[in-house]
């Protein structure tokens, strides 16, 4: 369960409703689970991979996803919308992700490293030149997925995580906004303040280049969805 990651969400649902297929699920229908597997994976794993920037990661948070899918079936009720109910678990897993991840990373740099003849060294934190900050595939992704990447990560917090569920994963603003339990508004807010600063990081590129998620973003801003 890897599908390959983009900026395009889930394709829009054909055929039986997500609470339907759930509740079909439910009631011992295997099929109706693997429908809703090949209908929301790609979103999910699109969201979860650019939240913690590793694949392999990635791949095991979304079977998690699932697995917690599983688990909670008896308890599900179709009054919660199946697209909100997922992308929390999703997000709550990325959330916790994070924090592990930052707890890994202050012990690590702050470790004493052995210096020569024994001595004690300085810590790998001190030791780290400045300009050197590790960017998603900067070995091989043209310049322009590179920059993006970037302008991406640099975005606070609220704002990445709105962006990304917009446009990675294809959620509407009131989605969203169910989904982090934010009126839709300050949804609405956080995305125009994220396009604002993508343009600002890429304003220096050419106007027709990012045709990806910046240049269509200017017509997020006035959308009523």
């Amino acid at each position: 369960m890897a599908p390959h990651a983009s900026l395009l969400g889930s394709p829009p649902p054909t055929g039986p409703s997500d609470a339907e297929l759930m509740l079909a699920f439910r009631s011992g229908d295997a099929r109706a689970f693997e429908a809703l597997v090949q209908r929301h994976q790609r979103g999910i794993y699109n969201f979860i991979l650019r939240s913690v920037r590793d694949r392999s990661r990635s791949e095991e948070l979304l079977q998690e996803v699932f697995l917690r899918v599983v688990r909670a079936k008896d308890r599900y009720e179709r009054t919660a919308k199946f697209t909100t109910w997922i992308y929390a678990i999703a997000r709550n897993l990325c959330v916790d992700e994070s924090r592990r991840a930052r707890f890994r990373d202050h012990k690590s740099l702050d470790a004493k490293q052995p210096g020569r003849d024994g001595d004690e060294g300085g810590t790998l934190l001190s030791r780290m030149p400045a300009p050197e900050v590790p960017t998603d595939e900067a070995a091989d992704a043209p310049e322009l997925r590179k920059r993006m990447s970037a302008a991406i990560d640099a975005l606070p917090d609220d704002q990445r995580e709105v962006f990304l569920l917009r446009q990675m994963s294809g959620l509407s603003f009131r989605e969203i906004g169910e989904t982090l339990g934010v009126p839709e508004n300050t949804i609405k807010s956080r995305m125009r303040y994220a396009l604002e600063k993508l343009r600002e990081h890429l304003r220096d590129l050419d106007a027709d280049a990012p045709a990806g998620a910046a240049a269509r973003g200017r017509r997020e801003e006035g959308a009523h969805v």
